[in-house]
């Protein structure tokens, strides 16, 4: 088992900064593949990024590539997601992830085991 909090969302600005933090516990964080999602209100959840267990490797939706960076700390058992250049379209509940197996399937929120509570990221124009 393993719990996840994260934290650092707010109400910015379109153009500001935000960085969430994903704090894990139960379990350490270097076994999993990390993910971050977010779903605004009436839309599915959608994928964000994702980051290797080692983090040597990325990936990202196209909206956000570009302006958002995840990493991870493993020996913090912290995962990031620095969001820059921020929009109002940003704007939304922002969820981490821990994905145990592996799945090719990261882009889907399916093959993750376990979730954060979430953090709202509110982008006004």
């Amino acid at each position: 088992q393993v719990q996840l909090a994260e934290s650092g969302g707010g109400v910015v600005q379109a153009g500001d900064s935000l960085r969430l933090s994903c704090a894990a516990s139960g379990r350490t964080l270097s076994s999993y593949i990390m993910g971050w999602f977010r779903q605004a209100p009436g839309l599915e959840r959608e994928f964000v990024a994702a980051i290797s267990r080692s983090g040597d490797w990325t990936d990202y939706s196209g909206s956000v590539k570009g302006r958002f960076t995840i990493s991870r700390d493993n020996a913090k058992n912290t995962v990031y997601l620095q969001m820059n250049d921020l929009k109002p379209e940003d704007t939304a509940v922002y969820y981490c992830a821990a994905d145990l197996e592996g799945s090719t399937y990261y882009t889907s929120p399916t093959p993750y085991d376990y979730w954060g509570q979430g953090t709202q990221v509110t982008v006004s124009s």
